[in-house]
């Protein structure tokens, strides 16, 4: 795993549209471009914050890509809750 690709992908999603839109079109194309493979990847396609936050992607960055995906902050926070109980 590459924390460091999936933050600095998590940094151009919340602050470049271009590659927003890109990601929306091509997924693959962009986690391809980031050398991302296996449980990050799987973890990007389907939004799961769980996941990306338990892999140790910072909560600034997380927050804005999670908000995006349509998870709202109230669910946001407490899905952080919930790994950090577990």
């Amino acid at each position: 795993m590459s924390l460091y690709q999936v933050q600095k992908l998590m940094f151009g999603l919340n602050n470049e549209p271009d590659l927003r839109e890109h990601f929306a079109r091509e997924p693959a194309a962009v986690l391809d471009r980031y050398g991302l493979q296996g449980e990050e990847r799987a973890a990007l396609e389907t939004a799961d914050v769980a996941t990306l936050y338990r892999m140790g992607v910072h909560p600034l960055l997380l927050a804005p890509y999670a908000g995006r995906c349509g998870l709202a902050w109230p669910q946001y926070l407490a899905t952080l809750a919930a790994v950090e109980a577990d």
